[in-house]
């Protein structure tokens, strides 16, 4: 049952830090160990888009691929992913983007286990390193995107 949860300062705008995290279908360019991600369907409801989207991730002989729901919340500045199918008992992942000193305060956190101990064994810690990596990974996006600075 991997948990994990953080809180990092960024000196970019919430609303420019919830882009570039909703924008999923780039993730292979930059995010660590995603190697791909296809989006199944899209649709709107209410303020709230809402994806299906597979993503494969993999370190060495490792590749797994999964399915989630993932809820964009652009009023409120939060996206919520929860999962569909593939190799997990459960997984549900939140962000939240809040105004702060100039920038923006990101909360992650990420609640997982692998359906299989095996596999969890096996790739429990090449995915724990990844989550960990995930804000940091968002972080060196935004200064590419946007700029050094560059809070609007």
């Amino acid at each position: 049952m991997p948990k994990f949860d953080t809180t990092r300062w960024v000196e970019f705008a919430p609303e420019q830090m919830f882009a570039l995290v909703a924008d999923i279908e780039k993730y292979p360019e930059f995010l660590p160990m995603c190697q791909a991600l296809h989006i199944r369907a899209r649709r709107v409801h209410n303020d709230e888009s809402v994806l299906i989207a597979d993503m494969t991730v993999g370190y060495k002989a490792i590749t797994e691929t999964f399915t989630s729901q993932v809820h964009l919340k652009p009023q409120v500045l939060e996206i919520d992913v929860r999962y569909v199918d593939g190799p997990f008992r459960y997984l549900t992942n939140e962000w939240r983007f809040e105004p702060e000193r100039g920038g923006t305060l990101i909360r992650f956190h990420i609640d997982y286990e692998f359906r299989s101990r095996m596999l969890g064994a096996l790739a429990g810690a090449m995915f724990d390193r990844a989550f960990r990596m995930f804000t940091e990974s968002f972080e060196q996006r935004a200064r590419q995107v946007y700029g050094d600075g560059a809070a609007a």
